[in-house]
């Protein structure tokens, strides 16, 4: 089974954000950046659709996927209008901004990529419903509430998820974003792949469940992170094996990151299709 017959029928979810470890990993946030777009234009050249919970800040994560897939499109030059990303906009996020700079943002992105406003429970807004919502601060029960639903909402219409980097500080909702999503993903049996060379929550959780070694340094705690003591390294049925998601949860290579991921991809497709 080739790659392209595999991931032409998958959705995958991308989990990262900026890690404090990384200036102690001699690595910088245009490091991160630069990873996540070699992955996301490796799941995109065959056929991936992206899923990503994020902001449209500046020059955040959710506008270098915009641009990768828009690349992607002109590079391909054989008339695809496929949505290559679909951006969900949990509602503390969505609700900060006004419906018409929300729909200038949709017509930015020329169809490469769709943006969804989620209720607080994760269902879809339409941008009618949420024209008739005025934009204020959300609360702190709002912010958790809706980042929860975003959550399952994400691990409902995907197949597999990759996380890297995440801090574990100044977070909204009841934990760190990268370790609820992996949790959300780890107790639905969804793929879940670590990559755990940027520091960081991913790194954090690969040691929880026994992938790496522990930090030298004292840890910070944060919170929901012994829910991860139930897991091991086969709770990820990622289609790895315990070796190969070791060294994915330690490199900091992003090439032999994508062939894992790739590798671990088609071994799930093809226990699927052979049960």
């Amino acid at each position: 089974m080739s790659y392209q017959e595999v991931l032409g029928r998958q959705a995958v979810a991308i989990s990262t954000s900026e890690s404090p470890d990384m200036p102690a990993l001699g690595l910088s946030d245009e490091h991160l950046r630069d990873a996540m777009a070699e992955i996301a234009r490796h799941l995109l050249a065959l056929g991936a659709r992206l899923v990503y919970g994020g902001d449209l800040r500046q020059h955040g994560f959710s506008e270098l996927l915009f641009e990768l897939v828009a690349r992607h499109r002109r590079d391909a030059g054989n008339g695809d209008e496929t949505t290559g990303v679909t951006n969900y906009l949990a509602w503390p996020v969505h609700i900060l901004q006004s419906a018409s700079a929300l729909e200038s943002a949709v017509a930015d992105l020329d169809g490469s990529a769709e943006l969804v406003c989620l209720d607080l429970d994760g269902t879809r807004l339409s941008m009618a419903e949420r024209h008739r919502l005025a934009s204020r601060q959300p609360t702190e029960d709002e912010w958790a509430n809706g980042l929860t639903g975003m959550r399952r909402t994400m691990l409902a219409e995907t197949n597999a998820r990759v996380v890297l980097g995440g801090r574990v500080d100044r977070y909204k909702g009841t934990m760190p974003g990268i370790g609820e999503e992996a949790l959300i993903s780890l107790r639905d049996g969804q793929p879940l792949f670590l990559m755990g060379g940027f520091g960081g929550c991913a790194r954090d959780i690969a040691e929880t469940i026994g992938l790496v070694a522990p930090w030298a340094a004292p840890r910070p705690a944060w919170a929901g992170r012994t829910a991860f003591g139930s897991f091991t390294a086969a709770s990820l049925n990622n289609g790895l094996t315990g070796e190969e998601n070791a060294i994915l949860a330690r490199t900091p290579h992003v090439d032999q990151a994508v062939t894992l991921i790739l590798r671990g991809l088609v071994r799930v497709a093809g226990a699927a299709s052979n049960p």
